[in-house]
């Protein structure tokens, strides 16, 4: 693939000769510009032969070869709300993938009334892998809204076959709290969209029986500890309090009863940093570094990094790598943040390379290999 350009480049490798917090020997690595240009990308998800999907938020999905070459936009994708935040945004395949072709997409979809939520629908991708069959939705988040902000949203196929799917509080934060919504939630859900059985608050009156966790802000990354399975997000504070959250069936993540952040006014949120009953987040940011992709390194392309935890970043422009002990982080090193881009999401290639997403008009996949 093409490289960036020297100076950039340049950079980028800069970045990476800075010893890492954990005072281990860096890494070093290329930067390589790997297909695009793409209209605000917002997910990437690899497919068995090395094919990738990639969805644009302004309402295309496209398949991407193993060497880089764009298709043009899948037909069948469902309408979608590309204002604001909204568009469309996450793309998962199944894990039955492999027998029936089964992927998800999440997006925002417009309502009758002329607002929004954010909804998952479920569809067949073509032999020919140019178009988008049987499609349908099966989850809606509830209620519609006008508002612009915080759709998430961010899917995660569990080993169990059911979905894990990341909501905003669509900027009415006290909703977060409230279990007559989906707002600010996530939620847990059957390939056919149905409750699963052991939801936390299947059967209670009043209460949305997909709700698997409550008090997130927006969720912007998501994935599966590569060891235990489980779940971990991370999610946009306000002026700073990104959070990263290990959520459990039924716990509340307090937003926006408890935060690190503040206000964008500078005024206080909610009653301070604690309270009984509402969990801790495994690692906060204050300032702010807008986070968005999540991916758990399994490949050996990359020794050193082997088992960290990485987090793409907007407002940040640049990338986290987070040392782990268990649960627990103990270091952070940042990186590529002499390109000046905006990373929307970061996966981990068949190759073991690692790959990002761009967020510009003119955006682009971007490929990272040992130097």
């Amino acid at each position: 693939m093409p490289p960036l350009t020297r100076r950039t480049l340049l950079a980028a490798l800069g970045a990476a000769a800075t010893a890492p917090a954990s005072g281990q020997p860096a890494t070093a690595y290329r930067v390589e510009r790997f297909a695009g240009p793409l209209e605000n990308p917002w997910s990437l998800a690899f497919l068995p032969d090395g094919a990738m999907l990639v969805t644009e938020r302004p309402g295309r999905l496209r398949l991407v070869s193993p060497s880089g070459t764009l298709s043009p936009p899948l037909a069948g994708v469902p309408p979608v709300w590309a204002r604001g935040q909204g568009g469309l945004l996450d793309v998962c395949p199944s894990v039955t993938f492999p027998q029936n072709r089964l992927i998800f997409l999440s997006f925002a979809e417009p309502r009758e009334g002329g607002g929004a939520a954010t909804s998952v629908a479920r569809a067949v991708l073509s032999a020919d892998g140019t178009r988008l069959e049987d499609l349908r939705v099966i989850f809606r988040q509830l209620p519609a809204s006008s508002g612009p902000v915080h759709f998430g949203s961010r899917i995660v196929a569990a080993r169990d076959g059911t979905l894990f799917v990341g909501l905003g509080e669509r900027g009415q934060k006290e909703k977060a709290q409230d279990l007559s919504t989906h707002y600010g939630k996530v939620v847990r859900i059957h390939a056919d969209g149905g409750a699963p059985r052991d939801n936390p608050f299947i059967g209670r009156p009043g209460i949305q029986p997909e709700i698997w966790s409550s008090g997130h802000r927006n969720i912007q990354g998501a994935a599966l500890h590569p060891a235990t399975g489980r779940l971990w997000t991370v999610e946009h504070g306000a002026m700073g309090g990104d959070e990263i959250n290990r959520p459990e069936a039924g716990r509340n993540y307090g937003w926006p009863v408890i935060t690190y952040g503040k206000d964008y006014s500078g005024a206080r949120i909610g009653i301070g940093t604690a309270k009984e009953g509402m969990e801790q987040p495994v690692h906060y940011w204050d300032p702010s570094i807008a986070p968005s992709g999540m991916l758990f390194c399994t490949g050996e392309a990359f020794p050193r990094w082997k088992g960290s935890l990485f987090i793409g970043a907007l407002a940040g422009s640049l990338v986290v790598r987070l040392t782990l002990d268990g649960d627990r982080i103990i270091a952070e090193e940042r990186l590529l943040g002499g390109l000046g881009h905006r990373y929307r999401d970061i996966r981990q290639g068949p190759d073991g390379f690692i790959y990002l997403l761009t967020d510009a008009s003119d955006g682009a996949i971007l490929r990272l290999r040992p130097a």
